[in-house]
């Protein structure tokens, strides 16, 4: 992949950018419980979704006013669990990359404004775009959060490379018309074991033209 045409990099937080998986299955067990919902089925298509979404497919009788219910318990659940949330390995040295390159990044999470902010900050990022799944009409698959982000930081995004570690999120940047790179064993134009990987890349892609 010639990584000389990226003008800017579109990050997921959760397990992309931020190590917070630990705390996102525990606050999905703990809401499963409270829900009667089997654990497992949460946290078998919980993952990178925004929390109305996953809900939705849990439990599909629900009206609109329930879910928004369920969906902000599930969230409140999170907000305070951040003891082992960190940066994922190699993020700094991607970020640094970045910077040394001049390229411009954001950050687009299913997450709601406050849980991204206590997260980034317990991880020491602080994000210069943010968007978040209150800033969307529709959260990842939809393409909506990638394209939102592109246009704040006004690059095309068909020149942006999109980080995830979940297939909803990959289906997110390539509908949003983006280049993508996957973590975890996912496949993207990109397949990485680390974020360090990538910045070792982006170091030794030639400058655009």
């Amino acid at each position: 992949m010639d990584l000389s045409g990226i003008d800017a990099v579109l990050f997921d937080m959760d397990g992309t950018l931020v190590d917070s998986d630990a705390a996102v299955e525990r606050a999905w067990e703990r809401w499963a419980v409270e829900y009667a919902v089997d654990p497992a089925a949460a946290l078998a298509i919980a993952h990178g979704s925004p929390a109305d979404r996953t809900i939705r497919r849990l439990l599909p009788g629900l009206d609109d006013t329930t879910v928004a219910v369920a969906a902000a318990r599930q969230l409140a659940l999170q907000y305070d669990d951040l003891s082992d949330v960190t940066a994922t390995p190699g993020a700094y040295e991607l970020l640094s990359a970045l910077a040394g390159r001049g390229l411009p990044w954001a950050v687009v999470t299913s997450a709601d404004a406050r849980l991204a902010e206590v997260r980034l900050r317990a991880a020491g990022i602080v994000a210069p775009v943010l968007v978040t799944v209150e800033d969307v009409r529709v959260g990842k698959p939809d393409p909506e959060g990638y394209l939102r982000a592109a246009a704040l930081l006004n690059v095309p995004v068909a020149r942006c490379l999109v980080v995830e570690d979940a297939e909803v999120g990959l289906r997110a940047g390539r509908a949003a018309g983006a280049m993508t790179a996957a973590l975890k064993g996912l496949d993207g134009d990109l397949r990485l074991d680390d974020l360090a990987r990538l910045a070792y890349l982006l170091e030794s892609a030639p400058a655009a033209r």
